[in-house]
């Protein structure tokens, strides 16, 4: 090295120099644990596939953010996207997102990265089993068809600011092309001998019937008014003009898209076979297995499942039995709904965030809304369901209960508990809390969702007894919580019977008849539904009886007294995944913390 050089080194400015090396260092070691770390490199890897996902249809992409142009995702073109029978450009990305997402290293990730790497593996491995399959799934159903859902969607699509009037407006434009893809796709499935029943097909009819039946009275052209009035920057006359234009793209673009959707379906009546389940077809079974991992969450075998489900059962009738055989009257009590006290909605959800209090996990106040299901589509929609909100505002939540579907005021307290607190709500709000990555929103985990929301309406039932006088409360609250249980429980293995055993109506019945279900139409009625929405009812319990599992173990390994609060909320923090993933970190979470202080 050249004297002159050494020379410099030992210079005046060797201290300033240092730092300066010192400084480069932190610099460096910044730029290499943050911009350039792992798990830097893993979150810009989810973003990018959060951004292609939600950007795929706009209203997607308006559900999951108010303001994506914030988040880095400009608004394309107002669309619904398309419904297409070849799913491989479909396994081809999911594949793509899998290689990708391996050669993320799980060792240098923080635990909730490692959580989100596993969920998502497991989705898209899960998801690139559905190549080839694509005409075994039916975009269409009497409730749970998107014909269904879409109106209730385009009601409540907010409008923050002017460009989602703009959106909304083009969005309804886009239905009948969204409908002729649909179209399309049925068209396909009726040449393949995919077409669903006659019998399907005339309630999917009956409900768009309904639908565009009184087409200037039409919920959303009132619910468009209502709106626009709560914007508060518009004037009136910007107001009077957009209702025009609204009812104009209604009457012209709306109901002829389910006009022309009616019709169309009408064509292939007589094509698709009489209502049998998916072991009926070819590849029907290996369809109604990727439905079993994809909406329940779980991964164990169908004989697995079904020993698991006949555990419950036998354990809930025994239950059930006990409590009739010591005290006989509690049969004619079921019945008696006054033993409960009957409250509103609003003083449902506000007695619940009371009464939860000791099981689960404070939550801090939250905005919520109630609104009702407009009479002309109460029979073809759920009891009641509860709509996310945006990811990036947090509001609104939205209960919607349905009317016709509420029979007594217990059960109209354990339907709010499902949808709000303890349940769906409740489980949205404290996940969102803990601000977790865009793609942990939007990635569906039914069996976590529906199971949570189940599992918590075990408490529901006690809860309400506590609310009540009577001394009969406790235990018929609990014979009723059990009674449905063991119904559900029975439509579950129905369900496996129907669609991965081959059983047909006559043995569906025969079934259900050693259950003491004997009236031939709520027979027949059980069976169509089972047949139009298969694993959805394994969605609800085989993800409450994997809760119960979880529960179970995290009892058995508990070093100290065990805490039922601080386990919910192990799973609440986990949020929404697959119940192997749940299962690999819940005790991880729970070492140490479910011991009671």
């Amino acid at each position: 090295m050249p004297a002159a050089i050494r020379k410099r080194i030992r210079s005046p400015y060797t201290a300033i120099l240092l730092l300066f090396l010192l400084a480069a260092g932190i610099f460096s070691a910044f730029l290499f644990h943050h911009s350039f770390s792992e798990n830097a490199r893993f979150e810009t890897l989810t973003e990018q596939i959060f951004a292609e996902e939600a950007s795929a249809s706009t209203l997607t992409l308006h559900y999951s953010l108010a303001d994506p142009e914030k988040a880095g995702i400009p608004r394309t073109a107002s669309g619904l996207g398309t419904v297409s029978a070849d799913t491989s450009e479909m396994a081809d990305r999911c594949r793509k997102y899998e290689a990708a997402l391996k050669n993320i290293s799980y060792k240098k990730l923080s635990r909730e990265n490692r959580i989100t790497l596993d969920m998502l593996l497991l989705y898209f491995h899960t998801e690139s089993a559905l190549e080839g399959l694509a005409l075994l799934e039916e975009p269409l159903g009497p409730s749970l068809g998107i014909q269904a859902q879409l109106p209730v969607l385009l009601a409540e699509y907010a409008f923050y600011e002017d460009r989602d009037i703009a959106d909304y407006l083009t969005l309804l434009t886009s239905i009948r092309s969204y409908f002729q893809s649909i179209l399309e796709f049925e068209r396909q499935k009726s040449q393949a001998g995919l077409f669903m029943s006659d019998t399907t097909l005339d309630r999917i009819l009956e409900q768009c019937g309904a639908f565009i039946k009184n087409p200037d009275s039409n919920y959303m052209l009132e619910i468009f008014q209502e709106k626009l009035k709560s914007c508060g920057n518009l004037s009136e006359h910007t107001q009077k003009k957009l209702i025009s234009v609204h009812k104009k793209i209604f009457l012209q673009e709306v109901l002829p898209a389910y006009q022309e959707l009616m019709a169309g379906l009408e064509q292939f009546r007589g094509t698709g076979k009489s209502s049998r389940g998916l072991a009926s077809y070819e590849n029907g079974k290996q369809y109604y297995l990727y439905l079993l991992q994809s909406q329940t969450g779980c991964y164990d075998s169908v004989p697995e499942i079904e020993k698991r489900l006949l555990r419950q059962f036998l354990k809930d009738t025994q239950e059930a039995g006990d409590l009739l055989s010591q005290m006989p009257e509690l049969l004619s009590m079921m019945s008696d709904d006054s033993i409960f006290v009957n409250l509103s909605p609003e003083n449902t959800l506000q007695v619940l965030q009371k009464l939860i209090g000791n099981d689960f996990p404070e939550l801090s106040e939250t905005d919520y809304e109630i609104r009702y299901v407009h009479e002309s589509m109460e029979e073809f929609l759920s009891p009641a369901f509860y709509l996310t909100p945006p990811l990036d505002k947090g509001t609104p939540n939205v209960i919607y209960l349905n009317r016709a579907g509420h029979s007594s005021s217990l059960e109209q307290f354990t339907t709010l508990a499902h949808e709000g607190y303890p349940g769906h709500l409740y489980q949205t709000v404290f996940f969102g809390s803990k601000r977790p990555q865009n793609i942990r929103n939007l990635i569906s985990c039914g069996g976590y969702v529906e199971g949570w929301a189940t599992y918590i309406e075990e408490f529901a039932y006690a809860y309400a007894a506590k609310l009540s006088d009577s001394p009969y409360a406790a235990r018929t609250s609990r014979l009723l919580w059990l009674n449905r249980s063991i119904s559900l429980c029975i439509y579950s293995l129905l369900d496996l019977g129907i669609h991965y055993r081959g059983w047909d109506q006559a043995q569906a019945a025969a079934f259900l008849k050693a259950f003491g279900i004997t009236g031939e139409q709520t027979a027949a009625e059980i069976y169509q539904y089972i047949v139009e929405t298969p694993a959805n009812y394994l969605k609800y319990y085989v993800g409450y009886v994997n809760f119960l599992d979880l529960r179970t173990q995290a009892e058995s390994l508990a070093e100290e007294p065990f805490s039922l609060k601080e386990f919910h909320r192990a799973v609440l923090e986990i949020g929404p995944v697959p119940f192997p993933v749940l299962e690999k970190y819940i005790f991880q979470s729970t070492a140490g913390k479910t011991a009671a202080s």
